[in-house]
């Protein structure tokens, strides 16, 4: 049990340090492409606590960074994305707050297995290059992956795969991508905080962990937005996909032993 700024953290000092390491690992790596901070959180802190000491973790850092992403630009432009999205938003809410009370009673093999599978699909077909084109006006596809997102969301805190994979396909611009997975994501992580404040993950046992990785979090997002106009973004972005693929595997292969 650590002590950090009058904070109990339930930690030794080896395990705080890797969980500070994983935060600025995640930030930065958001700070970089816009996503796959919950994916690193997860996959990290479970490696040293229990998955539902992971996903109470990752819920105030996730709210914070993807707070900064959606409003980068400014309110309207947060509220407009908003409302072209307000049908993709509403469906995983739903389903987000029905998937988070699942997670206290599902065996962690279980919980493993949900959360790695997706990442290696998404990863492995991100990078065979394969294109998916959906039509951006379908309603019926949007609440199809709203609510598959919000599913991976109450479960794991993780909605980014289907969401980038959605967008991409969409042909949503660049710089819209950016605003709109912030707003997706930061309302997300606002239901997903409520939804396990009554599911019990995120009590006052589990939310100082959480408050500490708010600052490495924060810390590795600003270096993250600072070197992004230095590096090859394509480059920087398969590499990103290469952790994740491992990470994912990891996550399947503890999920089997």
């Amino acid at each position: 049990m650590e002590l950090i700024l009058g904070i109990t953290i339930p930690l030794d000092a080896t395990a705080l340090a890797f969980a500070l390491a994983v935060g600025f690992i995640a930030g930065l790596v958001k700070g970089v492409v816009g996503f796959g901070m919950p994916m690193i959180l997860i996959s990290g802190l479970s490696s040293v606590v229990s998955p539902e000491l992971a996903l109470a973790g990752l819920i105030l850092p996730t709210l914070a960074t993807n707070g900064i992403q959606a409003l980068r630009q400014g309110w309207s432009a947060a509220w407009a994305s908003t409302r072209r999205f307000q049908l993709f938003l509403i469906a995983g809410f739903i389903s987000l707050m029905i998937a988070a009370q699942f997670v206290r009673v599902l065996p962690q093999s279980v919980m493993f297995l949900i959360i790695g599978t997706p990442i290696i699909v998404f990863v492995v077909v991100q990078l065979t290059g394969r294109e998916l084109r959906l039509p951006a006006a379908s309603q019926r596809i949007e609440v199809g992956v709203g609510l598959f997102a919000g599913f991976m969301g109450g479960l794991s805190g993780i909605w980014g795969p289907p969401t980038v994979a959605y967008l991409t396909a969409t042909n949503t611009p660049k710089a819209d991508q950016m605003r709109v997975q912030g707003v997706i994501y930061g309302l997300g992580a606002v239901a997903l905080t409520f939804a396990h404040i009554q599911s019990g993950v995120f009590r006052w046992e589990t939310a100082p962990l959480s408050v500490v990785m708010i600052f490495p979090s924060l810390i590795g997002m600003a270096i993250g937005d600072a070197v992004q106009s230095r590096i090859d973004q394509v480059m920087f972005r398969k590499a990103t996909l290469w952790v994740l693929l491992i990470v994912g595997l990891n996550l399947v292969r503890r999920g089997f032993l």
